[in-house]
């Protein structure tokens, strides 16, 4: 396997660095993505508590999230952990650049470093260095030597939120000689949800190991519109009482312009809507805002704003990571996106939780089952062009009823699925302690040298 990715990392060495110099990308972190040369703090070094037979010995635990989006669905899981294991030392790998800088951001108090490559040297490096009592991947991501390596070192591997949808499902079986041995090594499964329960068992894992313990993106919601944060966000967008806010969020460049568009249309008859458009990838807000100003219409960067925007007509673009869960809280009408292209959709539990009627387009096989939810619960609408936005948008401008009813029957769909976080943590405790005993396992060093 080693031989294969480096024959790999060196075809793609010209894109690599093609992104670096263009979209100011994987800049960061070589040395520990390719050598595991993690810096530890000092209490991931000290391993005496290991040597006792205090009770109590606190855990070491490796979560790992590939971005954003994983990062963010470990939050409810983490706080969960911390309150059953209050001194455990949580160290929390991502592969990306913005998945690091919102984990560190979010998590100051844990060790935070890049994922190592799938290399067999690097990944025995960061367990060398962090000896860690369990490895805990987010959804799942499947690395073969980062399974093999770590589970034959004794330490066991978790996967949390685990989702297998259709398409990767087939993908991995097509593998399944090399898989198989791969997926038996992994300690425990907490699907989504029955069915993705049953595909993981298909591809290899034992089904002992494999339990539906729910969506963990229902837990750790905000659904109070006030909240401080939002509430500052407000105040920056110059929004009022008096202001209807279209907030369209997590969108590529297409769905962008077409938010702006139906806004562009609706808001010379309706003075009192604004737009706070939150695209998926702030590194191409430089392109976004240059078709904006083709199409007409005025836009402000969030990271400018240093006070209230003044400009009420402009579109407000938000190019800070981490801020979109809390601007859903300053919207009155949603549009998720990610569901136009091929993408399959991105959350939309977020702007549902507070309430808000929301909308997202036809491609949405990321989250098939949630979305199935809603439309039996005929709690959003489905978007497939510019003309189905503008007429949602101007509906929920001229129905407050039908607003403020299509936002609540949302929220009670989220709220109907809260627990998942609860159950997972339950989970990893067990295989904790299965695994390590009061006393805590010592890692074996001859396995991993």
């Amino acid at each position: 396997m080693n031989a294969i990715y480096l024959l790999f990392l060196i075809l793609a060495s010209p894109w690599l660095l093609w992104r670096r110099i263009r979209h100011g990308k994987n800049r960061r972190g070589w040395p520990q993505k390719l050598f595991g040369l993690i810096d530890c703090p000092a209490d991931f070094s000290d391993r005496r508590h290991r040597d006792t037979n205090a009770p109590n010995s606190s855990r070491r635990i490796w979560l790992h999230a590939v971005s954003v989006g994983e990062v963010i669905l470990l939050e409810p899981i983490l706080k969960e952990l911390q309150a059953r294991i209050p001194d455990a030392k949580i160290a929390i790998s991502t592969t990306t650049e913005t998945g690091y800088d919102l984990a560190q951001q979010r998590f100051g108090n844990c060790f935070v470093f890049f994922a190592p490559l799938d290399f067999t040297w690097a990944i025995r490096n960061v367990l060398k260095r962090l000896r860690p009592d369990m490895l805990v991947l987010a959804e799942l991501e499947i690395w073969p030597n980062l399974i093999r390596v770590v589970a034959d070192s004794g330490v066991p591997v978790a996967v949390v939120n685990g989702r297998l949808s259709e398409k990767s499902f087939q993908g991995y079986q097509r593998f399944g000689v090399i898989l198989r041995p791969v997926m038996s090594r992994i300690s425990m499964v907490g699907a989504q949800n029955e069915v993705y329960a049953q595909r993981f068992v298909a591809i290899g894992c034992d089904p002992e190991n494999v339990t539906v313990t729910g969506s963990v993106k229902f837990d750790g919601l905000e659904t109070d519109r006030r909240n401080s944060k939002t509430l500052q966000l407000r105040q920056l967008a110059g929004l009022t009482d008096a202001n209807l806010t279209f907030v369209a969020g997590s969108t590529q460049l297409e769905e962008d312009l077409i938010a702006a568009e139906a806004f562009q249309s609706l808001a010379g008859d309706h003075p009192e809507l604004r737009m706070i458009l939150v695209p998926r990838h702030p590194g191409r807000v430089d392109q976004l805002m240059i078709k904006l100003k083709q199409l007409g219409v005025p836009a402000v960067r969030r990271s400018s704003l240093e006070q209230s925007l003044e400009d009420t007509s402009a579109v407000l673009v938000v190019d800070v990571i981490g801020e979109l869960g809390f601007w859903w809280g300053c919207a009155d009408v949603a549009y998720v996106g990610g569901s136009m292209g091929k993408r399959g959709g991105q959350n939309m539990l977020e702007p549902a939780a507070f309430g808000i009627p929301v909308s997202f387009g036809p491609s949405t096989e990321n989250f098939r089952e949630i979305v199935d939810q809603f439309m039996e619960s005929d709690a959003a609408i489905v978007i497939r062009n510019r003309e189905d936005l503008q007429a949602f948008v101007g509906h929920a401008i001229q129905d407050a009823q039908w607003r403020a009813e299509l936002g609540s029957r949302a929220k009670n769909v989220v709220m109907s699925h809260v627990g998942g976080s609860v159950r997972t943590a339950d989970a990893l405790c067990g295989v904790l302690d299965q695994a390590n005993g009061p006393k805590g396992k010592q890692v074996d060093l001859g396995k991993v040298a």
